[in-house]
C-alpha cells in the first residue's frame, strides 16, 4: 500500500470534517499529525504539513515564553516594585495580599489569552506534572521548559532594569525564593521542601481537575488563578512561594543574595509535588483521561 493510500485510510478511520484546506485557520495538532484530506482531494502535501506543523510548535513555545514572562514580571514585579512602596509605615504598599493576587491574576489572564494555543502551563513543574498525569506528551516537555525558563529570565532582566532606575535602589533578595536566612520567616530547609511539595501537588490536583473533560467548560483559568493566589497567601512567609522553577530561576540570577545557590530546591520540590498531585488526581478520578 502506498504512503498516500495509507494516509487516506488513516483519515477515513478518524473523525475529521472534510472540506478543510490551507485557507482555513485554527487547525489543531491532532489533525496535522494525520494530515488533512477532504472527501475529494488531498489538501496538504507532506512538505506543507511539516512547515505548518513546525509553525504550530513555535506558536506553542512563544505562548509559553510570553505566558511565563507575564507571570514572573507581574508577580515578582508586584513584590519588587509595589509590595513595600514608600517604605515602612506607608499604607501605599500592596503587601502579601496584593502580591498573592498579582500572581493569581497573571496566570488567570494569560491562561485566557494563550491557553488555547499552548495549554497555558507557564511552569516546568506543571508541564512535567501533566506528563506524569498522561495529559501532555513527554517528547514536547523539553521545548516547553526551555521556553518557560527563557521567559522567566527575560522577565527578571526587564524587572531588574526597571527597578534599578530608582535612585539608591539595591536588588537585595529581588523577590527570590529561599530557606534559612533567605526565607522571609527564616524557615528551615525541611519546612521549605514540605510546603513546596504539598502546595505544588495541590496546584496540579486542581489543574488536572478543572481541565478534565468532565469539568465545567470555560472556568479553568479562574480556578487555577485563584488556587495560585491561595498558595501564595499560605506560603509567602515560608519560601516567598515558588511552586514554579522558572519563576524561581528567573529572579534568582539577579538577586544580590545567595538565592542562586538554593534554587535547586525550587526545582526539585515543585516537580516532585507536581508529579504527586497529577498521579493522585488520576487515582481519585479513576482514569488518566
Amino acid at each position: 500500500m502506498s504512503r498516500t493510500a495509507s494516509l487516506i485510510q488513516l483519515i477515513d478511520s478518524s473523525e475529521i470534517d472534510c472540506g478543510q484546506c490551507l485557507k482555513c485557520s485554527d487547525f489543531d495538532q491532532k489533525i496535522f499529525k494525520t494530515v488533512i484530506f477532504s472527501s475529494k482531494c488531498i489538501v496538504l502535501y507532506e512538505a506543507t504539513y511539516l512547515i505548518v506543523f513546525k509553525s504550530m510548535i513555535m506558536n506553542k513555545l512563544m505562548a509559553e515564553f510570553f505566558g511565563t514572562f507575564w507571570l514572573v514580571f507581574a508577580g515578582c514585579g508586584s513584590a519588587v516594585l509595589a509590595a513595600g512602596f514608600n517604605g515602612e509605615g506607608s499604607n501605599l504598599g500592596i503587601g502579601f495580599v496584593g502580591v498573592s493576587l498579582a500572581f493569581g491574576l497573571s496566570v488567570l489572564t494569560m491562561a485566557y489569552a494563550v491557553g488555547h494555543i499552548s495549554g497555558g502551563h507557564f511552569n516546568p513543574a506543571v508541564t512535567l506534572g501533566l506528563v506524569a498525569g498522561g495529559r501532555f506528551p513527554a517528547k514536547d516537555a523539553i521545548g516547553y521548559i526551555a521556553a518557560q525558563v527563557a521567559g522567566g529570565i527575560a522577565a527578571g532582566a526587564l524587572l531588574y532594569f526597571i527597578a534599578s532606575g530608582q535612585p539608591g535602589w539595591v536588588a537585595g533578595g529581588f523577590a527570590s525564593n529561599g530557606f534559612g536566612d533567605l526565607s522571609p520567616g527564616k524557615y528551615s530547609m525541611g519546612a521549605a521542601i514540605a510546603i513546596e511539595v504539598v502546595l505544588t501537588a495541590a496546584f496540579l490536583f486542581v489543574i488536572m481537575g478543572v481541565t478534565h473533560k468532565d469539568a465545567a467548560a470555560g472556568f479553568a483559568p479562574i480556578a487555577i488563578g485563584l488556587c495560585l493566589t491561595l498558595i501564595h497567601l499560605i506560603s509567602i512567609p515560608v519560601t516567598n512561594t515558588s511552586v514554579n522553577p522558572a519563576r524561581s530561576l528567573g529572579v534568582a540570577v539577579f538577586a544580590d543574595t545567595a538565592a542562586l545557590s538554593q534554587v535547586w530546591l525550587f526545582w526539585v520540590a515543585p516537580i516532585v509535588g507536581a508529579v504527586i498531585g497529577a498521579v493522585l488526581f488520576n487515582v481519585v478520578k479513576g482514569s488518566k483521561s
